[in-house]
């Protein structure tokens, strides 16, 4: 009998192409876990949750215990970005005079909106996990989709340490060009001026004080990301799962995510292959999904009567080039067909 290789694990990514089934097994992966006497922490980081669903409990952003060890936790991408950003607009206003503030605020709240500003802040979120709950928990698992969320988690170190030492290399040569207009007597910027408190120093060798609490920042917030990395990195502390279905589509996504995890040295673990027909004769099995069917289409009929409802059946074979998706559309536009 195959069984997942979860012994020692403390890390596990559960990802795959959407609809396959991934929430499902992180959920049972989990409290699997969990029965075998290992303390563990299930974090969904997709925003359209269903681990809650799943449990059949109301999960949220805060931790939440699902069954004895086992703690389950929906991470909420709004309030993920207004921690992070709150967390940016402390720091800027270090760094200015109060007059600015309202600047820096507006600044802040622009980049609310901008290209990348959730996913960064998720991220952090997911390495910032990785590091701390590693220690607090036995185990911590989550249901993701890895190609993209970790590929970046693994690009992030790099990005961080050529913006923080950019930083700090600028704010070095700043100290020094400052250092030496004093000592040719010269008043450098106008005291009081908006933008002054970047150039004030309270000590001409050890610099501002001020501007060295954000460079701690960024350097912390570095360290975690390097950490997590080499968490990610490490078979023997984490490994990945893919979910797939026997189908045509999530067999080429899953393909891809492979291709993509293994160019950074990302070892899979293994594959999830998820709602295979049982064995034997399925007559009996087929009549019992049917009913089941039944209930559920009465139950969309009732509960969504106000709204339009069309009706696509399963194929024989995967849905793939031109003529089987005529027939799908035939089902959209019936009375074109």
């Amino acid at each position: 009998m195959v069984q997942l290789p979860v012994a020692n694990r403390r890390v596990v990514f559960v990802g795959g192409k959407g609809g396959v089934g991934k929430t499902t097994v992180s959920a049972a992966l989990a409290l699997r876990l969990a029965d075998q006497g290992r303390k563990c922490l299930v974090v969904s980081t997709d925003p359209a949750h269903s681990l809650g669903d799943v449990f059949d409990q109301k999960i949220g952003s805060r931790p939440k215990e699902l069954a004895p060890r086992l703690t389950g936790l929906e991470i909420d991408p709004d309030a993920v970005v207004d921690e992070y950003l709150a967390g940016v607009k402390q720091s800027m206003r270090s760094l200015v005079q109060p007059s600015m503030y309202h600047e820096v605020d507006r600044q802040v709240e622009l980049a609310r909106s901008s290209p990348g500003a959730v996913e960064a802040a998720m991220l952090e979120r997911v390495a910032g996990l990785m590091v701390a709950e590693g220690t607090e928990h036995d185990a911590l698992v989550f249901d993701t989709a890895p190609t993209g969320q970790t590929l970046r988690l693994l690009t992030l170190p790099e990005i961080m340490a050529a913006w923080t030492e950019g930083l700090i290399g600028h704010r070095e040569r700043s100290d020094k060009l400052s250092k030496v207009v004093r000592n040719l007597g010269g008043a450098g910027r106008a005291k009081g001026d908006d933008l002054s408190h970047f150039d004030q120093t309270d000590d001409a060798e050890a610099g501002d004080p001020r501007f060295r609490l954000v460079r701690d920042k960024l350097l912390e917030r570095r360290r975690v990301f390097q950490k997590a990395r080499r968490m990610l990195l490490d078979p023997e502390a984490t490994m990945f799962l893919l979910v797939l279905i026997p189908e045509r589509l999530p067999i080429l996504e899953s393909a891809k995510a492979i291709a993509a995890l293994e160019q950074f040295g990302v070892p899979i673990a293994g594959l999830v292959v998820n709602r295979i027909l049982p064995d034997g004769p399925i007559g009996d099995f087929l009549e019992e999904r049917r009913e089941q069917e039944k209930t559920y289409l009465r139950q969309i009929e009732l509960q969504f009567k106000d709204k339009l409802q069309i009706r696509v059946p399963l194929f024989p074979r995967d849905v793939g080039g031109l003529e089987p998706l005529r027939q799908v559309g035939s089902y959209l536009f019936p009375d074109e067909a």
